[in-house]
């Protein structure tokens, strides 16, 4: 990516940062989640049904309006991770990872030479579609392409001092619903256990210079996850901040 990372560059000036999820597949939904003033938005085709085409559109309207698209593929995939890169997302947001294995592969597919083995082409909207970029857009891409992964279980608590040891991982996000289900309380994502977790592992990611991320499910969340060190909030998804709307609504 040619561009300027508008959430890479407010990380890296220590600024917490607020996103959320997108499932809707629309540009139009996309340029109304923009107009609120998020720092970035995660297009979500892991649970979401958001194809290619469709994901580019919305990634242009997020550059258009100074907000980072990052986009959620379905896991360690090096076709999506190329895909997802080359449409001109700012970053990706691996799933289900587990151990420094899948980091460093993450790596190699996202990371041109020297760093790693990504697919090169210059003709993408990560290339500005011109030969004329072919020569500086892998150094480019290589600085200003975000990398995160979600820790979801068990498995990766356990290994995450390694994966934390992994040179070019940016951030490292705390799935609340499905580590509330990995520890036997599925949905509880209030309870202490969870929130230790949390905390826990926030610092160890901080400490490693690392963005530790997770999901807020409401404003006093995000106060909480402030004051616990966390940089990347995401707040709820597109389509439940609608739904609610309207019900709140319905049920007064």
């Amino acid at each position: 990516m040619l561009n300027q990372n508008f959430l890479k560059t407010k990380l890296s000036e220590g600024k917490v940062t607020i996103g959320t999820w997108s499932i809707i597949p629309s540009p139009v939904v996309t340029d109304i989640l923009c107009s609120a003033g998020l720092d970035f938005i995660i297009i979500d085709s892991e649970h979401g049904p958001i194809n290619f085409e469709t994901a580019q559109q919305m990634a242009m309207v997020c550059e258009s309006r100074s907000v980072s698209p990052i986009m959620r593929v379905g896991g360690v995939n090096e076709t999506e991770i190329l895909k997802a890169l080359d449409i001109g997302m700012h970053g990706i947001q691996i799933p289900n990872i587990n151990s420094s294995d899948d980091i460093n592969n993450i790596i190699n597919f996202s990371k041109y030479p020297p760093i790693g083995n990504r697919g090169f082409s210059p003709f993408t909207k990560a290339g500005d579609y011109s030969l004329s970029n072919a020569t500086k857009l892998t150094d480019k891409a290589n600085l200003n392409t975000l990398v995160g992964v979600n820790i979801e279980g068990i498995e990766a608590i356990k290994n995450i001092d390694k994966i934390l040891e992994i040179e070019h991982l940016d951030l490292v996000f705390i799935g609340l619903f499905d580590l509330s289900k990995a520890l036997g309380i599925p949905g509880e994502v209030d309870n202490p256990k969870v929130l230790n977790y949390l905390d826990e592992i926030t610092k160890k990611i901080n400490d490693a210079g690392k963005y530790p991320g997770t999901i807020a499910t409401s404003k006093e969340k995000i106060e909480l996850f402030k004051s616990m060190g966390l940089k990347y909030i995401l707040y709820l998804v597109d389509c439940e901040v609608l739904r609610s709307g309207y019900e709140n609504i319905i049920k007064s």
